[in-house]
């Protein structure tokens, strides 16, 4: 496997010498010399250029969000931002995913040494996804305008039981509705897909892995620029045709019924699929409560979260849709899904708002 070259962009010089240290004790990483600011990154890079980017986005004499647009235009390349666990770092932090950012690595003002190496699992793999981004898709993209430390792997068994097929598909309601599983790249899938949808369409509920305090921030961008309703899912909001629940960062999302009504229930509990919130917890719940009348989504990222609840709708009845590998950035989790014979059929992402509105 090619050795993956990483540049570090940041201003703090423990971030750097901490990033530096991890990234480094990885096997297939080399990490290239780090820079302070992005003036000196792209002196750096005149002589190597990186594989991926380590960016952070509030640095001296340039910011990251103008480097990043500025590397997406002449040379697109993979970047992964690391970003204060702040909300005013959140909103910066949802201007870079929009600019073509792969993922978010997130950083505390105060405890950052210890928290840095708690996080390096997470780190790495988000590194080693981003080298395998599809970078067209990520240089393609257009701006629209405006209208934890390594755990045991766990099953969505530690927050729901598995239900029985479609025996367990209620039959007291027709109305349907979409529950959508994404990772890395999924904030720009999603807002190509949302940005598309009429201000009536199937009620949505949607798992995007992003850290706690960011999802707030990414709903409220998205609710800007589409004609449905976008909002991060509380507990026991409704799910209703023209509005899209989006799970909090660092909770699961369960789909719930209440006779013909459904609704979301937010629970916390252990990492599933070494994630919270995971697709996983949300398609089970929607093959249990929803069955036939479910729509399952699985779109762009690293690892298998969702492809084993996908199979557990597929099962129940429910109709289940992957995006297909030339328009992921990460084909990891349809790739999963599909090979475990969850999905029903591989869409191009231009084409899954369309489907949405034929439901």
């Amino acid at each position: 496997m090619k050795t993956i070259k990483v540049l570090i962009v940041d201003d703090s010089a423990v971030v750097r010498q901490v990033l530096i240290g991890l990234l480094s004790a990885t096997p297939g990483i080399e990490v290239m010399p780090a820079a302070a600011d992005p003036l000196l990154a792209m002196e750096r890079m005149k002589v190597q250029w990186p594989d991926v980017i380590v960016l952070d986005v509030e640095m001296p004499r340039m910011d990251g969000i103008t480097f990043l647009r500025k590397i997406m235009a002449e040379r697109p390349t993979p970047v992964v931002i690391c970003s204060t666990l702040t909300e005013k770092g959140a909103k910066t932090t949802m201007e870079a995913l929009a600019a073509g950012a792969v993922a978010i690595v997130t950083k505390p003002r105060l405890g950052l040494k210890q928290f840095l190496v708690d996080a390096a699992d997470d780190l790495v793999h988000t590194v080693q996804a981003a080298a395998r981004a599809n970078v067209r898709r990520l240089a393609t993209r257009r701006e629209p305008t405006p209208l934890s430390q390594p755990t045991a792997k766990h099953t969505a068994d530690v927050i729901l039981a598995p239900g029985a097929g479609r025996t367990m598909a209620m039959a007291q309601t027709t109305e349907r509705v979409v529950v959508i599983g994404t990772s890395t790249g999924g904030t720009q899938a999603l807002e190509e897909v949302l940005t598309a949808l009429p201000r009536v369409s199937a009620g949505i509920v949607i798992v995007q892995h992003m850290p706690e305090k960011f999802t707030a921030a990414f709903a409220s961008r998205l609710d800007s620029l589409c004609h449905i309703t976008v909002k991060e899912a509380e507990n026991n909001d409704r799910v209703v045709p023209g509005r899209a629940l989006i799970a909090p960062g660092g909770r699961h999302l369960l789909l719930r019924r209440s006779g013909a009504q459904y609704h979301v229930e937010v629970v916390d509990g252990p990492l599933v699929n070494r994630h919270r919130p995971s697709v996983d917890v949300l398609f089970r719940s929607a093959a249990k409560c929803a069955g036939a009348n479910a729509v399952g989504i699985i779109m762009t990222g690293m690892g298998d979260d969702g492809a084993a609840g996908m199979l557990e709708m597929h099962n129940a009845g429910a109709s289940t849709l992957a995006q297909d590998e030339n328009s992921c950035v990460v084909f990891g989790m349809p790739k999963e899904a599909i090979k475990r014979g969850g999905v029903d059929r591989t869409v191009p992402l231009s084409s899954i708002a369309r489907e949405i509105t034929l439901i």
